[in-house]
This record gives C-alpha cells, sequence and structure tokens, in this order.
C-alpha cells in the first residue's frame, strides 16, 4: 500500500469556524538588540496573543482556551509543560489549555487544533498561538532574563531527534542534500541545466528579499539584496549572490536559499463563523485543513506529504490550487515556493519556475507567493512563523499589507505546512 492509498477523506467541519483576530511580534535575534536582550517567551507569547485579541475586540476573559505551541520547549527555554507558564500573561489564569508540539509545523497545528476544538462545539471561543526562541535561548540553571546563544552545534542535536534513529544515524552532511531531492528532480524533469538553476534560485532571493526589505516586522528590513551588494563592493545583486560571500551549500542551495534563524511569536483567535460576525464584518473562514506525514527515511518525503494533503483539501472543499488568489508556504529552503506551489496547483505544472523569473510570484505579481518575504529573508522563528503566514494572509485579505499590498483582492488562499521534516499540512482559507 502506498502512502496516498492511505489516506483518509476529510469530512466537514461540525459547524464553520473562522478567524477573527491576528497577532504577532516582529521577527528579532533579541540577543542581538540591547532593549530586547533577556525578553522571555512568556512576554513574546503575551504579545502576540494580547494582539490577537485586541484585534478581535476581546480580553482573556472572553477566551474560553488556549493552546500553546512552541517546537523546541525543551532546548530553548527548559520547559516540559510550556503553557503553563504564561496563562498569566494574558489574563487567562485558571482556564483550561494545553501546549502542542510538531516541529516547523507546530504554527499550522495551532490553526488545525483551534478549529478542531471549535468545530466540535466544545468551545466556542479558542485562542492559539506560538513562540519560538532559537535564537536566545534560556540556560537550564538561570532565571529566564538570562540567555545564551542557540548554536548551530545545539540546533544540530535537537534537529537529529527529528529524523529516525532505528537504523541510521542523521548528520550534517546530509542536511542539504536530502532537502535538495525534490529540486534535483524538479531541474531533471523539467531539464533545467544547474546555471539555469543557480539563476533561478538567485532570482528567487532578489524577489524574497525585495519583499522581506519593505516589511517592517522581518528580519531584513530597510536592506535589499541591491543595498547589500554595494555595501560589500558590488555593482550588482546578482554579482554579490554568486560570490564567495554567497556559497552553495549543497549542489544547488547558497546562504541566501536558507532560513534566517530568529525569535517571535504570533496567535490567532478562531470561534464559530455565525459568531464571528459579532467582533468583525469579515471573518476569515477555515474551509478545511488537509494533514499528512511521511517521516525522513522516505525519499522526496516532502513532495508525497505535500501532494497527499493537497488532495484532502482539493477533494474536500472541491477548490484548486488554481483558484486561490494568493499562496502561502513554509520555505525554509527558498526552491519550496516554486515546488510546493505547483504540487498544489497554484502554478501549472513544470511551468512555475518561468514564472518565478517573469517576476510573477512577487506581491506585484499575478501569481504572488510568500508574500512577507518568506523564511530565508523575513525570518523563521519555526513554530511562530506558520502562525505569522496566517498573519500575513489576514492583512492581505483585509487590505492591510501596506508596502507589500497585493494589487487584486484576495478572497481565497492557500496555506502549505511543511515541519519536523515530514509533517505536511495544507489548508484553505475564505474572506467573508
Amino acid at each position: 500500500m502506498s502512502f496516498s492509498d492511505n489516506m483518509p477523506k476529510l469530512k466537514p467541519f461540525n459547524r464553520s469556524v473562522s478567524i477573527v483576530g491576528v497577532g504577532v511580534t516582529p521577527f528579532r535575534q533579541t540577543r542581538e538588540i540591547p532593549e530586547l536582550d533577556g525578553i522571555t517567551e512568556g512576554e513574546l507569547f503575551g504579545y502576540a496573543a494580547v494582539e490577537a485579541m485586541r484585534d478581535a475586540g476581546m480580553t482573556g476573559k472572553d477566551v474560553d482556551f488556549f493552546v500553546h505551541g512552541q517546537a523546541g520547549p525543551g532546548w530553548e527555554s527548559n520547559f516540559a509543560t510550556p503553557n503553563v507558564h504564561v496563562a498569566n500573561w494574558l489574563g487567562m489564569k485558571g482556564k483550561g489549555s494545553y501546549h502542542q508540539s510538531e516541529a516547523c509545523a507546530t504554527g499550522y497545528v495551532a490553526v488545525e487544533t483551534a478549529a478542531a476544538l471549535v468545530a466540535s462545539g466544545t468551545y466556542d471561543v479558542v485562542l492559539s498561538g506560538c513562540v519560538e526562541m532559537p535564537h536566545s535561548i534560556a540556560y537550564p540553571d538561570r532565571v529566564l532574563t538570562k540567555r545564551r546563544l542557540g548554536t548551530e552545534a545545539i540546533f544540530h542535536e535537537t534537529l537529529c531527534s527529528t529524523i529516525t534513529r532505528d537504523y541510521n544515524l542523521f548528520t550534517n552532511g546530509i542536511l542539504p542534500f536530502h532537502w535538495e531531492s525534490w529540486f534535483q528532480a524538479y531541474c531533471d524533469e523539467n531539464k533545467l541545466s544547474e546555471e539555469q538553476a543557480d539563476a533561478l534560485l538567485v532570482h528567487m532571493s532578489i524577489n524574497a528579499r525585495k519583499m522581506a526589505a519593505i516589511n517592517p516586522i522581518g528580519m531584513s528590513f530597510g536592506k535589499d539584496y541591491d543595498t547589500v551588494a554595494k555595501e560589500n563592493g558590488f555593482e550588482t545583486a546578482e554579482e554579490f549572490l554568486t560570490s564567495k560571500w554567497n556559497p552553495k551549500l549543497g549542489h544547488f542551495y547558497r546562504v541566501s536559499n536558507f532560513e534566517q534563524r530568529c525569535d517571535g511569536a504570533g496567535a490567532m483567535v478562531i470561534m464559530p463563523t455565525e459568531m464571528a460576525y459579532e467582533y468583525t464584518d469579515h471573518p476569515i473562514e477555515i474551509l478545511g485543513i488537509g494533514h499528512a506525514v511521511v517521516e525522513y527515511g522516505n525519499p522526496q518525503n516532502e513532495r508525497t506529504g505535500t501532494l497527499n494533503a493537497y488532495k484532502q483539501v482539493r477533494e474536500l472543499t472541491g477548490l484548486t490550487g488554481a483558484d486561490m488568489d494568493l499562496f502561502m508556504t513554509n520555505d525554509f529552503f527558498l526552491a519550496q515556493q516554486l515546488l510546493s506551489a505547483e504540487a498544489c496547483g497554484y502554478l501549472p505544472e513544470g511551468e512555475g519556475w518561468k514564472y518565478m523569473m517573469d517576476d510573477r510570484c512577487t506581491f506585484e505579481g499575478d501569481r504572488p507567493i510568500q508574500t512577507n518575504g518568506g523564511r530565508c529573508h523575513y525570518g523563521h522563528a519555526a513554530a511562530a512563523s506558520g502562525t505569522h503566514d496566517i498573519f500575513e494572509v489576514a492583512m492581505q485579505m483585509r487590505g492591510e499589507a501596506d508596502a507589500h499590498q497585493i494589487k487584486k483582492p484576495v478572497k481565497h488562499a492557500m496555506v502549505r505546512g511543511f515541519g519536523g521534516g515530514q509533517n505536511l499540512l495544507c489548508m484553505i482559507l475564505k474572506y467573508l
């Protein structure tokens, strides 16, 4: 039996559910900023949660239950049950909550979990949020305001824990090459030379950075690659991005094609759609969420899981990627924008690379993708990144994305989540 044969059909929610409030912190490397050095997980989660409740026009007294997400509570915070440490920051002391952790898919599972709690009728108002501090981690034996750098060596130990160790061991050497396998297959299938592939990834980096550079809550605000190039003595962004200052870390991927790890948080308030109209004229309805898990031991596991999760939500809703006005995706490797967009029918099969080269996937183009700038340039805070994708969808649907606002109305959006190297989700959101 194949993975595809083993997938169940999704059932509709027992009642319609919608997002009514969203809130985020900026993405920052907090240890490097004096006024933020020493900030804690509770403060970041609380900031995002309070912003989401304020956006919805409510306080913690109005929320029935909250869900806490963090990919690395152990190695970052030395917490086993991190949800119990944040309730006082939200005005929700004594109310029910639990913690969930699905690596970089945690932010997407945050939507799925809250939607299920509301759709079932168990609760009417659920706050779901995520926090991550991989750059500024806690000491095991000191107060939380005393932080240390989350080094690559420490992170690697954690990354190993997401890989099956039944018959082999994960090493640093496999990291770029495993995740390049889908892109390698794409280049082979579409007859792209190594030179074309490099030019494609460089161009995608430039466009992603342009969007991140005009987004004030991202890591790269104010610095597009033209600026970075000139600061380093190069005439053009292309010259800089193909120089030794942006080396290849694998066969294809350069430094600019990898995530920028940072600290941050995000949250949302979810309730029945019927009730949502008491708080907003335009709820964002969650039409369905596909979910597949294909572990690392399987070649191109990300591709298989994406196709299966997309198939689930497509069959449930009757909508395809072609019906979407915006596509958001976990892209801690930049090529994932292209690969997942084609897999989910948002870009035509085998033609997506041309769309990227023709600038059709920026906020100014007709098929916008990852308009906040993405993990490689806006920043990646593991669990919190998925909630920032939801925030971006909400801002675009409301017409509140400011300098990077899409030039057409956004009625439907698809969000493809990916994390732990194997956990794939695909959801469709509708602006009512």
